[in-house]
C-alpha cells in the first residue's frame, strides 16, 4: 500500500527509536517515488498521477525529513554521546559520520528539488537536466541506503541498550515538540483517531 503524509506509523513518541525507523520507511518511499517516475517519464511529459507523486515526495523531504535529522543531531545523539559504558563507542564512532551524511543528503536534495519543481512547472525537462537529475537520485540512494543500516543496525539498538527511560522519553517529547503535537503512547492516538504524529 503507498505511504502518504499523515498515515498511522508502527510506533508512537513513547517510543521514539521505533518511530525513527519508521521515518527510515518513508523516507525509503518517497526516494522511490522520485526515482521510479524519473525513469519511468525521462524528463516527459507528466500523467496527474505521477505529478501528485513527485510533489508528495518534494513536499516529505522539504518539511518532514528535516525534522528527522533535529530528532537525531539535537535529541538523540547528545545523549548518546552523553552516556557512559563501552557499549557506546561503535554509536559514538558513527556520529560524525552519520551527521556529515546529512548535510550531504541536503545537498543533493537541494538540486534534485530544484529540477523536479523545473520539470513539474514547465512540463518536461531536457535530457542533460534528466542525466543530473538521475546522477543526484543515485547518489541520494547510495547514501541513505548505507546511513539507515548504519543506524537500524547500530545506533538505535545501541540507544536501546544504554539509554534510560527517562532519555527515551526526553528524545520522544522533543520529537512531539517538533511537530507541535502533544506527547502521548500511541495507543493514546489511535484511540483518538489522530493523524500519525511522527511521520517524518
Amino acid at each position: 500500500m503507498p505511504i502518504k503524509i499523515g498515515q498511522r506509523a508502527d510506533h508512537g513518541f513513547d517510543e521514539p527509536l521505533g518511530l525513527l525507523s519508521d521515518c527510515h520507511r518513508r523516507i525509503e518511499h518517497f526516494l522511490a517515488t522520485l526515482v521510479m517516475v524519473t525513469r519511468a517519464r525521462d524528463g516527459g511529459a507528466l500523467p496527474d498521477p505521477d505529478r501528485r507523486a513527485l510533489e508528495a515526495a518534494l513536499r516529505y523531504f522539504d518539511t518532514a525529513a528535516p525534522r528527522h535529522s533535529a530528532d537525531e543531531e539535537e535529541s538523540l545523539f547528545p545523549r548518546l554521546r552523553a552516556a557512559t559504558g563501552s557499549a557506546t563507542q561503535p554509536a559514538l564512532d558513527a556520529l560524525r559520520r552519520l551527521e556529515g551524511d546529512h548535510r550531504e543528503a541536503e545537498r543533493h536534495h537541494e538540486q534534485v528539488s530544484q529540477l523536479v519543481r523545473q520539470w513539474l512547472s514547465n512540463g518536461t525537462l531536457p535530457e542533460g537536466e534528466v542525466q543530473i537529475l538521475t546522477a543526484g537520485l543515485a547518489t541520494l540512494e547510495r547514501l541513505y541506503r548505507d546511513h539507515i543500516a548504519v543506524e537500524d543496525h547500530e545506533v538505535f539498538p545501541a540507544a536501546g541498550r544504554v539509554l534510560s527511560p527517562a532519555d527515551l522519553e526526553a528524545v520522544g517529547r522533543e520529537m512531539a515538540a517538533r511537530r507541535g503535537v502533544a506527547f502521548a503512547p500511541w495507543q493514546s492516538h489511535r484511540a483518538r483517531g489522530a493523524n500519525d504524529p511522527g511521520a517524518g
